[in-house]
């Protein structure tokens, strides 16, 4: 169902022949290292480059009759190196491959990510620069509360994004580890030179100290990373799942040229996007709880861990990459109605204005009960009236006008007044 929103590279990069393509990388990168050290001699590496190559159907014959994945793929390696390739892999044990490969992909799709991260960012904050000023009811509760402005609402996302650009770098930089230490890390048979010069030419750090595996800590730190970023992804899609109902549209998705909202009714205009963001948000946790799962291993290693990342790494950054894509088309085309915005402050004759009387009163010498009481009681008026209008009510009110001159009541009723201090958000945020 995904397949035909994915995008191609990010899809790329898991696949067999990458993955493959990958250990490729780290065994000639070991041979590199092993050449500068004297332990093979330099024309041997020669040859390997020149010759080394597999062909994934003939690993996955291999697999067939070996059952292990690493070996087939050296054996079909091997046939096409010759004498040479008793030189490749040499000290090493699977996982100083899988997992140091596994590392340099997952590094590669996080800065896939990172670059998206950019775009939704951007794409937020041009919302954010042209909404500065566009007025908007506030609610708690689901319900009308003080008015802000929708560049207000939006700078709060664009802060979330921003920590998540940090929180996308350390884990990145968390998981570019390599590890070239053999069976249960101590480097028996291979010397650690060979890891520091294999990782500092494919970009890697050398794990300070790992068993037969990079510890599962480092991956699981990146999957709730991506689960992060997508329950943040899921919290701006439902604002605007709530915000698009008929009887708020504030804001609407794009809704392109030729497109269909029901089978049945051809009036309807449906949040899509959003509420699949929303549904997707939920695999990017599962798929975290997964990788914490994956932290306790037996003793120095076992590959319980390895069938389940084969699943929730791949999906989990083919997800992310999807849905931040996708939001981010979502927010450079939003539709705003300032209007509907304009018509939403005023419900019930503005009674969401009633702070503001109650302080202009309490400002006259009443007691915050008394003054509460007066006011919750005309907004309440209002509220449970067809066609309240809090406002009028007030100033109708002898209890009130005793206190307030109309003129006064009527300055409680200005939104700017609430808006006064908002410029200082903005400037923290250097929007």
């Amino acid at each position: 169902m995904i397949d035909r929103y994915t995008r191609k590279e990010m899809g790329a990069l898991w696949t067999d022949q990458s993955r493959f393509q990958t250990w490729l990388e780290v065994e000639i990168a070991v041979c590199e290292a092993q050449v500068k050290l004297g332990a093979i001699p330099e024309e041997a590496l020669k040859d390997i480059k020149a010759k080394a190559k597999f062909d994934v159907d003939r690993i996955k014959e291999i697999e067939e009759e070996v059952k292990h994945d690493v070996i087939a793929f050296l054996t079909n390696v091997n046939e096409n190196v010759g004498e040479n390739s008793r030189f490749i892999h040499l000290g090493l044990t699977s996982s100083d491959v899988i997992d140091t490969a596994l590392a340099i992909n997952m590094r590669r799709a996080g800065l896939m990510l990172r670059t998206e991260l950019n775009n939704l960012h951007d794409a937020i904050l041009g919302q954010v620069r042209k909404h500065k000023g566009t007025v908007q009811i506030g609610r708690s509760h689901g319900i009308h509360a003080e008015p802000l402005t929708f560049g207000f609402k939006l700078g709060v996302w664009l802060e979330e994004v921003r920590r998540h650009q940090k929180r996308l770098d350390d884990a990145i930089e968390n998981i570019s580890v390599g590890m070239v230490s053999g069976p249960v890390g101590t480097f028996s048979n291979i010397s650690p030179e060979v890891e520091r010069l294999t990782c500092e030419v494919l970009g890697l750090t050398p794990a300070k100290i790992s068993t037969q595996i990079i510890q599962r800590d480092r991956h699981a730190q990146y999957l709730f990373t991506l689960a992060l970023i997508g329950s943040s992804l899921e919290k701006f899609a439902t604002e605007i799942r709530h915000l698009q109902r008929t009887d708020v549209l504030e804001v609407e998705e794009p809704f392109s040229h030729g497109q269909k909202g029901s089978s049945a009714m051809p009036h309807k205009r449906n949040p899509v996007g959003s509420e699949n963001i929303t549904g997707l948000a939920r695999i990017l946790r599962g798929n975290a709880m997964a990788a914490l799962e994956n932290i306790p291993l037996w003793h120095e290693r076992d590959i319980s861990h390895s069938s389940v990342e084969r699943v929730i790494i791949p999906d989990s950054t083919i997800l992310l990459d999807y849905m931040l894509a996708r939001f981010t088309k979502i927010m450079a085309g939003l539709v705003v109605y300032e209007k509907n915005m304009a018509r939403n402050l005023d419900v019930f004759g503005g009674v969401i204005f009633s702070q503001a009387v109650m302080l202009k009163l309490i400002e006259k010498g009443l007691s915050r009960e008394d003054a509460y009481k007066l006011v919750q009681t005309n907004a309440m008026k209002a509220w449970n009236s067809d066609n309240g209008n809090f406002k009028d009510y007030l100033s109708n009110d002898p209890s009130v006008t005793k206190h307030l001159r109309k003129e006064e009541i009527a300055s409680c009723f200005d939104p700017n007044e609430y808006l006064k201090n908002i410029d200082v958000v903005f400037d923290r945020l250097g929007v």
